[in-house]
Formats: structure tokens, sequence, C-alpha cells
């Protein structure tokens, strides 16, 4: 019985602190819309991009990014992959690729794209090596 219960408890933890990263624009613009919350828009290279990596580790990862994400943004995630067994479906690569050419027409990597709910800039940044209360301050000038 004890066993179950600490697996109920970390299940519900778990859960509490996950992430749900859109990979479909449209979607992510009608969830920002329906709950008026900003979109965080992130070009990542998940599996070459040595500041990306860092980047989920140090930031998005963490209990405080999660706790503030829940309560002001949608998160989309726009992934270039280069390794064989990592690529995507065509069709996301080519949603990818249009977001691309709108939000990051000069291929940085990362890039991290804060939105109003209609799609509108409000800043960008890159990687930076803060804490994640210092991060989220960066993001949060975004939204004055």
């Amino acid at each position: 019985m004890k066993k179950i219960m600490v697996l109920m408890l970390l299940f519900a933890v778990t859960i509490g602190y996950s992430q749900e990263w859109k990979t479909d624009f449209t979607v992510a613009k009608s969830e920002a819309s329906s709950q008026n919350k900003n979109i965080l828009l992130v070009f990542s290279g998940s599996d070459w991009c040595g500041p990306c990596i860092k980047l989920d580790r140090d930031i998005w990862q963490s209990a405080e990014f999660k706790e503030f994400a829940k309560n002001n943004l949608v998160l989309e995630r726009a992934n270039f992959p280069k390794k064989k067994q990592n690529q995507l479906a065509p069709e996301l690569k080519k949603i990818n690729e249009e977001l691309a050419e709108k939000y990051n027409k000069d291929g940085m990597f990362p890039l991290v794209v804060v939105l109003d709910k209609n799609g509108k800039v409000l800043g960008k940044t890159a990687y930076k090596n803060v804490s994640p209360q210092e991060y989220i301050d960066i993001l949060k000038s975004f939204l004055k």
C-alpha cells in the first residue's frame, strides 16, 4: 500500500510539472486566444545545438519556468533536428520551415520569440547563462 501511495504521489507531481509543447502553430494560436495567453515560440536544434540543449535542461525543465509557463504561456517548439533517426514527419518539417521563414529569417539557434495571441512579435532572445528566474524576468520584460 505504501508503494502505491508513493507511486501515485510521484505521478501527480510529474503531471503537475509537465509541459505541453505544441508543434502546430495553428493550435498554439487558437489555445493562446481562448486562454488569453502569449505564445513562446522556440526554434531549436534538439540533437545538434549545444545552447539549445542547455536552454532546455537549465530553463525549460526548471520548476520555476514550468510554473510561470503554466499560468502565462502557450509553448510552441519548432525543432530542426539533423540526425537521421530524429527527422520529423514531412508535414511538421514544412510547418517549422514556414515558422522560420516568418519569425527566424536569420536562422538563429536557439531563438526564443515571445508572441501575443495573434502572432505579433513582442520580443526575441536566445540562450543566456542565467538562472531560471532571471530568464523568466527577461521574458516578462517583453510582456509589459
